[in-house]
């Protein structure tokens, strides 16, 4: 025999009835079977909130009683036909009718019992079973309906009653004895007392039914058909890599339900283990998918995790003081206390010198639990010899689970420290002897990230899905976006990293997608998203709490520079080009770097200077291994270099800068690179980063712009500005040539001293023949002291800023 079971969205309306009974009806050709239903979806919560509403003395609680026949005669209109419904039609009524009765006596009462409660929760599965077995005698036509209180015998404690195995299995056997037909459906999660009060066996008490069921027939196989592809590693509801589980043995299946993974009720185990009855877990409207296998022989695989899972809405509860240690029956005062108010402990740890204990229960019975507790220990309390229990509230149980964990080591370890890099506080850690589990207590808004993060270590073959907040999508912005999306194949194939754009913004506009926003058609998404407002932006980044994040700043913008530390100080890399954070003052600049380092979130700034050349990591590394940076010469500034390599007798000053412009050489105020401003800035960031501290009023700037052209205050008065001191500009280019000199803009640094000026290169320089935009930068150092290390290259330009920007970006997924 096989024992089928159908969940609530299997039988949730007569659409998803006919598939079960398909399956029911193809499978009952070669096999006797018993088939248990669960009420139609959300049947059960209107029952639940009908019976509350009546004790309430409210009378809505008849129109919720409306509701729940509606929705079962819709059932019978569609799936039974007109001349066959008389009989399941009176079946229904008088159980409705029954409901109301009950109802009617809560709502005079104002009161309702656990045993009424009972009766009232049982009906969904009742009237679905009953609806359903009439269909099934259109495809079945032996087949019959059996009562589950006729053959389930518990206990009188109502809400969640205890089996009487030893009766309860003679019934179920005694019943198919003498039973001849192919198909008998039972409804699932009722039962009765031996005095013949209807029970229930707690919320997903269908699968147990089944399980009882199956046990007693001694079944070959126990299907439960839900609407997922079996158990998965991770809930895909919030992990979207999660995979599908192919077989999983009884207790990795046990400790997974257990810790939350819903498509199995955690009791359901229990009465199938001790006759190794096979668990398969199958999906209604995908029924030709494997789904998940449960036994006692499940294939091991390499990984030693099966899955993750995760218990939301805990509380911890700590009681802890110098009287417990020692002190024989501290623990059993504790447990006993929570036992007599009837609290399920979920998680249980305490430390080895006995000084504390804490454990894991629902947010709800928190107070209750700290009230009895404190009440309990209130002699210790009051000596001072333990402090009153502590409550810490909306936590989740996050936990690992595998049978082959004990044979692998490291697993505890690499779980630490995936979540410790992505700013997961880790409140309390339990781990059984058995080391089938490993559970962490964290804060329950961090779940998402935990869950993704442990299931990307574990089971995306060490795939990194990076994050990206992109602000700014100018030239570079969009040379950058354009760059990713050509490179998205070969960084999943070659580096296993997995780049997705959740947020981008304008300077009038944002969107987010927290799913990535299609690369192929931002902009259609960025002119369809809100307007633009770096709170908002901050704000949702904040909300969205996903792993890997990095915001990556493509503008030129003092206010976004100034908000970098509150990205830092939430885990979040940072990765710009925008050379205002760490030009601003020294204090800001280590600020920025000690977050970095706090919070374990890259902050990487190469484009800084040089754009993609590969500068500031080539410093790190001298500093890093024990060089000594003693005095740095440079051109920095492309787009000057690119001014005055084209600046001529036949090309306009004035020209040439327009040009650079248009070519994006130039900042959009490109008064920021003619006055030198810019180059300081560049040569600040590398004496910082060469481990000097200095300010930017430190640098001597020797601007070669005319006064009347420094104080304009927008483009178009700084473009007449040129047009008019055309003069100065053309005797300094006359000047230079008259000494076979070329004009380079220069930042130099030795002794403590910085200046940027532009200086009369001579030929036998080795920036004489620097051509185009290239940069070039010398380093002389204690290891290089008489010829330098040189790093020469394009050094402005959207391509090879956006090319620097991606580099960093993938430097923080190799982290």
């Amino acid at each position: 025999m096989i024992v089928l079971k159908f969940g609530g969205t299997s039988v949730a309306n007569a659409t998803n009835i006919a598939k079960a009974l398909d399956i029911v009806s193809q499978k009952s050709k070669e096999n006797q079977l018993a088939v248990v239903v669960s009420a139609f979806s959300g049947v059960t919560d209107l029952l639940i909130l009908a019976g509350k509403t009546a004790a309430a003395k409210d009378k809505n609680y008849k129109e919720i009683i409306g509701q729940i026949d509606q929705k079962h005669k819709a059932a019978i209109d569609e799936l039974i036909p007109l001349s066959e419904q008389s009989d399941i039609i009176t079946t229904i009524n008088n159980d409705i009718n029954l409901l109301k009765t009950l109802l009617d006596g809560c709502y005079l009462l104002g009161e309702l019992s656990n045993r009424t409660a009972d009766i009232v929760a049982g009906f969904g599965e009742l009237l679905s079973s009953q609806i359903i077995a009439v269909a099934l005698k259109q495809k079945v036509s032996n087949s019959a309906f059996k009562d589950s209180r006729e053959v389930i015998k518990t206990n009188s404690n109502f809400g969640k009653a205890s089996v009487d195995f030893q009766v309860t299995n003679q019934l179920i056997a005694d019943f198919f004895h003498n039973s001849n037909y192919q198909v008998v459906l039972f409804p699932g999660f009722i039962a009765s007392s031996l005095d013949g009060n209807t029970t229930t066996l707690g919320r997903g008490g269908s699968d147990y039914t089944a399980a009882i069921i199956a046990a007693a027939v001694k079944a070959s196989v126990l299907e439960i058909w839900t609407d997922v592809n079996g158990m998965f590693t991770a809930n895909p509801k919030i992990v979207k890599q999660a995979q599908p589980i192919e077989t999983i043995s009884y207790q990795e299946a046990m400790e997974l339900s257990h810790f939350g993974a819903k498509v199995l009720y955690p009791p359901t185990i229990q009465p199938v283990l001790q006759d190794s009855i096979p668990i398969f877990i199958k999906n209604t409207f995908e029924p030709e998918a494997y789904g998940t296998l449960i036994s006692n022989h499940p294939n091991e695989g390499s990984n030693p995790i099966k899955g993750i899972s995760h218990i939301d809405s805990i509380a911890l509860l700590t009681l802890e003081g110098s009287g417990m240690v020692g002190v024989a029956g501290s623990s059993k005062r504790l447990f006993e206390v929570l036992s007599n108010e009837n609290i399920n402990v979920i998680f249980i740890t305490q430390a080895s010198s006995e000084h504390s204990i804490c454990i894991g229960i629902l947010n709800i019975d928190a107070a209750k639990a700290k009230a009895a507790i404190d009440k309990a220990f209130e002699i210790e309390i009051s000596q001072n010899k333990v402090d009153p229990c502590s409550i810490e509230k909306d936590l989740c149980i996050v936990a690992l689970v595998g049978e082959s964990m004990k044979n692998h080591q490291g697993i505890s370890g690499k779980m630490f420290s995936t979540l410790g890099k992505n700013n997961v506080n880790i409140r309390a850690i339990a781990q059984g002897a058995s080391e089938r589990n490993i559970s962490v207590v964290i804060n329950e808004k961090d779940v998402n990230k935990a869950l993704n993060t442990l299931h990307e270590r574990f089971f995306e073959d060490n795939t990194k899905q990076l994050n990206l907040f992109v602000m700014g999508v100018g030239n570079v912005g969009e040379k950058f976006i354009d760059q990713i999306n050509q490179q998205m194949n070969f960084l999943k194939e070659n580096l296993k990293i997995n780049v997705r754009v959740i947020a981008m913004s304008s300077s009038r506009q944002m969107v987010f997608n927290e799913e990535g926003i299609d690369l192929h058609d931002w902009k259609g998404a960025l002119s369809q998203g809100e307007k633009a407002s770096i709170p908002a932006f901050i704000a949702h980044c904040k909300a969205l709490n996903l792993r890997n994040s990095i915001f990556v700043d493509i503008t030129a913008n003092y206010e976004v520079a100034g908000i970098y530390d509150q990205f830092l100080s939430q885990n979040i890399a940072v990765v710009t080009c925008n050379k205002i954070a760490c030009s601003s003052e020294y204090a800001n600049y280590k600020n920025l770097k000690a977050l970095s380092r706090k919070y374990n979130a890259p902050f990487l700034f190469e484009t800084n200077v040089g754009a993609g050349l590969p500068i500031i990591d080539t410093l790190k590394n001298l500093i890093a291994s024990g060089d000594k940076v003693n005095r740095i010469n440079a051109v920095l500034s492309g787009s000057l270099n690119f001014i005055f390599n084209n600046f001529s007798e036949t090309y306009s000053f004035h020209d040439v800068v327009k040009e650079a412009g248009v070519q994006g050489f130039t900042e959009p105020d490109p008064k920021i690179d003619l006055s030198g401003v810019d180059v300081a800035r560049k040569i600040l960031i590398l004496i910082r980063e060469s481990g000097y501290q200095m300010e930017m009023e430190d640098i001597e700037n020797n601007s070669f712009l005319p006064k009347e052209c420094m104080d304009t205050q927008n483009n178009d008065d700084f473009f007449a500005s040129l047009l008019k001191h055309a003069d100065h500009f053309n005797a300094l280019l006359a000047d230079a040539k008259a000494k076979d000199c070329r004009l380079k803009f220069v930042a130099s640094f030795e002794n403590g001293k910085a200046n940027v000026g532009l200086q009369l290169i001579p030929s036998d320089s080795p920036f004489y023949n620097l051509e185009g935009k290239d940069n070039i930068v010398q380093f002389y150092t204690d290891r290089y002291v008489d010829q330098p290390l040189l790093i020469k290259g394009a050094g402005a330009g959207a391509a090879v800023t956006a090319s620097g920007i991606f580099a960093d970006v993938i430097r923080v997924g190799n982290v």
